[in-house]
């Protein structure tokens, strides 16, 4: 077959044994594992242990697995055998210690003599071959093993190594012919059902095949547009960095500050396509989970409105609000209804033309369950439609209507993050469009009704903060990367705070364990840090023999920023979470917060 092979006569060889010393000398690369082969030795040894040195028959035509043995069992000597039988004859004369054979043909042997079937640990993994240099052949061929049933292509070749040795069909005939008379009437009419099953199989096969074959496509427009989409803000962070190093030098302040929004709008930008890979790949494998709160439907609007604001006045587009809502407290998990608006918003605004205008109503809706009140949003736009086709998969992840993909910027998950938010939520999303003339995208959700007393709490909470009762105070920031431990150690400078800084879980305890009570008000700790992370040290210093020293308030400060990194940071006795990239307020708010808890 090799020969074969090197002389183009073939193309390929099944099966060869994976054994790449051998592949690379004759020339030929080998596919991915097609199935895995159990060994068998058969001896008349009392004591057989792999690991010792053997004379061992192996039929003289199986190259494959003379190969695997000498690969995997280099202390054994191989002896040829014209058949298994004449092996069995080998090993009953000790002309042999045992011989081999597959674990598929033990029914086969016969069983009279008073041998003992031992299974080998190192199992023989069969590929295809192909002639070196044949790259798109064994693409195919790996790509069909990973397509195919995990059982289908090894329970075929087993049964056929099986059947080698079983009786000839003119045998079985001559000796049971009434029963092949009958038996052969209820095979053909089986057969005959089998194949009418089989034709709607192949009908279904197509289908899913097609789907896979989609979904693959997707899957690769994705690849392409995610980078892209990252490539694009990236190209104006580095881009505008470049500028304002030599504005700097001329003391062009005015662009330095007209460039620096632009480089933290990029690094937005930027920071919104991860959130959408991240928060698709949490859904998808069922860890996103609600996080209700306090909520004002009318704040939410409002933020919205301020958010896209300004990029309504660029392109000319007249929005217009109305809100018609009584019931304006609710608990809710605000990041996710802001994440489903922003998306259709964003989509709103990308896709309508300068000189169109988007509309949003927001309505409430009675609710037949008491406490609760149902929202309906309706955003309509005036831009370039969906067509009818595109409209049926809209909600399918990596999905965008092709005559926008290579002109407008997108990874074709956001409507799918949307659907999945809106599922989860418990609420509806219905989808109007007219090709060249615009969409309308309706979303109703469900809220409970919040009691007074949460409104009041987070008046309380929203208060300004008062830089003034940071001065004095002092911080231990625990934070492996020199970039980010700038940062951080600015903006706290900047606020009057004193800043110590180590790098380390261990350096931090060992900075708390040093020094008198009271030398730090409050422990930043980062979570991912060489020698001990920040969960590790946390619980380090909450068990601390000295009690005023373990209870010094310590917030997470770190790039795990989803809901369950907050619970985690809380179960493992933070006081405190607050994801990077760090925003100012939210970390200002929540040093305010506990210094004002420690001074009462």
């Amino acid at each position: 077959m090799i020969e074969a092979l090197q002389n183009n006569e073939i193309d390929v060889i099944y099966y060869a044994s994976r054994n790449s010393n051998v592949a690379e000398k004759k020339g030929y690369a080998l596919s991915n594992t097609a199935w895995t082969y159990n060994l068998i030795a058969v001896t008349n040894k009392e004591n057989f242990n792999e690991n010792d040195s053997y004379v061992v028959a192996v039929p003289k035509n199986k190259v494959a697995l003379k190969q695997h043995i000498a690969y995997n069992y280099p202390h054994w000597k191989l002896v040829d055998c014209d058949s298994i039988e004449d092996g069995a004859n080998m090993v009953d004369d000790g002309k042999v210690d045992c011989f081999i054979m597959g674990s598929s043909q033990v029914l086969s042997f016969d069983g009279k003599k008073n041998f003992k079937i031992i299974p080998l640990t190192k199992t023989m993994e069969a590929c295809f071959a192909v002639k070196d240099g044949q790259a798109t052949l064994l693409s195919i061929l790996n790509k069909t093993i990973k397509a195919m049933p995990s059982d289908m292509l090894t329970s075929a070749i087993a049964m056929y190594d099986s059947t080698a040795y079983k009786t000839t069909f003119y045998s079985f005939l001559k000796d049971h012919l009434v029963v092949v008379l009958v038996l052969g009437f209820s095979i053909i009419i089986v057969i005959l059902l089998l194949l009418q099953k089989a034709r709607r199989a192949e009908a279904s096969a197509k289908v899913a095949l097609k789907s896979a074959e989609d979904a693959s496509l997707a899957k690769t427009q994705f690849l392409h547009n995610v980078s892209h989409d990252i490539r694009t803000p990236m190209n104006a962070i580095l881009g505008y960095s470049e500028l304002m190093k030599n504005e700097l030098k001329d003391n062009d302040f005015p662009r330095v500050f007209e460039h620096l929004n632009k480089l933290q709008k990029a690094g937005n930008i930027l920071l919104s396509i991860i959130n959408n890979v991240l928060d698709m790949a949490r859904i998808e494998s069922g860890h996103m989970e609600l996080d209700e709160n306090y909520a004002n439907i009318e704040d939410i609007r409002q933020r919205l409105i301020e958010m896209f604001e300004d990029e309504a006045k660029k392109k000319n587009i007249h929005v217009r609000y109305t809100f018609n809502v009584e019931h304006k407290h609710v608990m809710a998990d605000v990041t996710k209804v802001e994440e489903i608006f922003v998306n259709i918003l964003s989509n709103a605004l990308k896709y309508t033309p300068s000189n169109g205008s988007v509309e949003v109503n927001v309505d409430e809706l009675s609710c037949d369950e008491p406490g609760y009140m149902i929202v309906r949003t309706s955003i309509m736009d005036t831009g370039i439609g969906m067509s009818q086709e595109y409209l049926e998969k809209i909600f399918e992840s990596f999905s965008r209507e092709r005559m926008t993909s290579s002109k407008i910027s997108g990874t074709g998950l956001g409507m799918a993050i949307v659907k999945k938010y809106v599922d989860l939520l418990g609420g509806t999303i219905d989808v109007k469009s007219v090709l060249g003339k615009g969409s309308t995208f309706i979303v109703t959700l469900k809220y409970k009704m919040a009691d007074e007393k949460y409104y009041l709490d987070k008046q309380k909470e929203n208060c300004e903060v008062d830089n003034a009762i940071f001065n004095g105070k002092h911080i231990l920031l625990a934070e492996d990367n020199d970039l980010n431990a700038e940062i951080a150690q600015t903006i706290l400078e900047r606020a009057g705070l004193f800043v110590d800084r180590v790098k380390d879980g261990i350096e931090c305890v060992n900075r708390v364990i040093e020094n008198p009570v009271g030398t730090y008000d409050v422990i930043l700790m980062d979570i991912q840090m060489p020698k001990m992370d920040g969960y590790k040290a946390t619980c380090e210093i909450r068990n601390l023999q000295d009690k005023a020293k373990a209870c010094i308030p310590i917030v997470a400060i770190t790039a795990n920023a989803f809901e369950e990194d907050k619970k985690k940071a809380i179960d493992a006795g933070m006081d405190g979470h607050i994801a990077k990239p760090i925003k100012i307020e939210d970390l200002f708010m929540v040093l305010t917060d506990i210094v004002n808890k420690k001074e009462n």
